[in-house]
């Protein structure tokens, strides 16, 4: 199978180290791609939630793949989100074609977009961070459980549920809160003169056109790789929701990285313990 050529690559929100985590499937995405530059923005990496005893491989291969990509020249900004914040003492290493930051600002054809995780519009982050930790716990089980409850209704030839989706639809007060995320987000941006903002957090894959008294602009969320499965890309000028369809990965890509010993190669558990214990 060949690899899409895309100029650049947006992914946030996996959650590696949860029971929510599509590992297995962003890992097909990851080799499906030859992006010129590869942007994890944040929470790629749950630290909050990390214990030794959840790691997969599957989430060990995705870790490796985005070490591949750095190693074959591709350059890859990881900005930090709340679920990794403790990388954020790190902010601004750089590592060849690695860099670790809270923000990135791109150039586009003339054109600035901002690039961030967006926690910083999360009211509870800011004032309540023990009750948004709560909350994480509580997404991580629905999902758990909405996995269960999909394996059953695949097994019934059913279709899958979303159970935390289906709340967002329906609750007046997460739409609100999505509504003023994205609005936040578009006002600071054409403040700052910003033509794209483009954020994550919210778990809401969009694309849109924000106007305000002051200007307009293109407000873009990358969505997350939980339940939505899907990632910004952009290729020759444009920008587009790239979603994740089993029936485009008929045949497993394997290749060398698949077959090597991990455990051996990279002890994910071992560092991120480290971190913990670090910045505690």
């Amino acid at each position: 199978m060949s690899k899409r050529e895309v100029d650049i690559a947006i992914i946030s929100d996996v959650h590696l180290g949860t029971y929510g985590c599509h590992a297995k499937e962003l890992l097909k995405y990851l080799k499906s791609i030859k992006p010129k530059m590869l942007i994890l923005n944040g929470d790629i990496i749950d630290i909050w939630q990390f214990s030794k005893s959840y790691f997969p491989e599957e989430h060990t291969k995705v870790i490796r793949r985005i070490l591949k990509f750095v190693t074959e020249g591709t350059p890859v900004y990881y900005l930090t989100g709340n679920h990794d914040e403790m990388l954020r003492k790190f902010a601004d290493f750089n590592m060849g074609g690695f860099q670790l930051l809270n923000k990135l600002v791109l150039d586009l054809n003339g054109q600035k977009a901002w690039v961030f995780h967006g926690d910083i519009f999360d009211v509870t982050m800011q004032n309540a961070k023990w009750l948004a930790k709560l909350g994480a716990i509580g997404y991580d089980t629905l999902i758990l459980i909405n996995s269960i409850a999909n394996w059953g209704l695949v097994k019934m030839g059913k279709k899958k549920y979303s159970f935390s989706q289906k709340i967002k639809a329906s609750v007046k007060e997460a739409v609100k809160f999505i509504n003023q995320f994205e609005q936040t987000a578009a006002e600071l941006a054409i403040e700052k003169g910003y033509s794209f903002v483009i954020c994550g957090h919210i778990h809401q894959p969009e694309i849109r056109e924000i106007k305000t008294d002051k200007g307009s602009v293109t407000y873009l969320n990358s969505g997350d790789w939980v339940e939505s499965l899907t990632s910004l890309e952009y290729n020759d000028g444009k920008w587009s929701i790239y979603t994740y369809d089993p029936n485009s990965f008929n045949k497993e890509q394997e290749d060398n990285l698949d077959s090597e010993n991990l455990s051996n190669l990279l002890d994910v558990k071992e560092l991120f313990e480290k971190i913990k214990l670090d910045v505690a």
